[in-house]
């Protein structure tokens, strides 16, 4: 069954708008594990405008669920709490100074050589390495030749196309997910997943190992509750 990640940057969001620490996103990590969910998905950025870096420190010591860390690694603040972390995976996300939310997967080809190095880097350190891609099935080779164990699947267009055609939005997700698996990589999928989209999403591609949700998850929590919320999604993800 794929497993969901509950991102908890929102919480974060919401704590810094208003300084304090209300809501407490280590309570948040801690409570989404115990609602049901399978790992912890953050996602820190230099301006600290969510997740802090202390943050990242302090939920690593205190959740027993996976622990997956987002960001992009040409910070090198960031590729330094990474290896400072070790979490159980760190995604490599293209972003750019400033970036409201990510928006793009990376040229593999084009970065290969760089991505091979840092896989090797992450991966010398016992951490898992997934980078964040289109639904190309080039781009898809390409990752496959810097070594990392998985490919995150960047999913906006599949979900702002789901309810027109849902066959159609998923065409070249299902397209790129068959390559993925031909390499012998693993496979998550992340961005704009919601109650919606994401059971078709996981019976066309039940391979799917993982989905990070953070943004839909938390504004369902406000009319639905937070608990109930991510038992929802988990039922999503059941394909039975």
């Amino acid at each position: 069954m794929t497993k969901l990640s509950v991102n908890i940057n929102k919480f974060a969001v919401l704590r810094n708008s208003r300084g304090g620490n209300n809501p407490n996103v280590i309570k948040a990590a801690l409570d989404a594990e115990r609602f049901g969910a399978d790992g912890i998905t953050v996602h820190p950025r230099p301006d600290e405008r969510h997740i802090r870096y202390d943050d990242v420190r302090e939920i690593k010591k205190v959740i027993s669920t996976e622990f997956n860390i987002e960001g992009n690694c040409r910070e090198q603040a960031f590729v330094d709490l990474v290896l400072e972390v070790k979490p159980a995976q760190v995604t490599l996300v293209p972003d750019t100074l400033g970036q409201l939310t990510s928006d793009h997967g990376w040229d593999t080809i084009q970065n290969k050589k760089y991505l091979i190095e840092m896989v090797e880097l992450f991966k010398k350190q016992g951490i898992r390495v997934s980078i964040f891609v289109d639904p190309e099935v080039r781009m898809i080779e390409g990752a496959s030749e810097t070594g990392t164990d998985r490919v995150e699947l960047y999913t906006e267009a599949y979900a702002k196309r789901y309810h027109t055609d849902p066959r159609d939005a998923v065409h070249a997700y299902l397209t790129a997910a068959m390559r993925v698996r031909a390499f012998g990589m693993g496979l998550n999928a992340g961005h704009d997943l919601d109650l919606q989209n994401l059971n078709y999403l996981i019976k066309t591609i039940p391979w799917i190992d993982e989905v990070s949700i953070g943004h839909a998850l938390v504004c369902d929590a406000l009319y639905l509750g937070y608990e109930n919320a991510v038992q929802l999604y988990k039922r999503a993800l059941n394909v039975e």
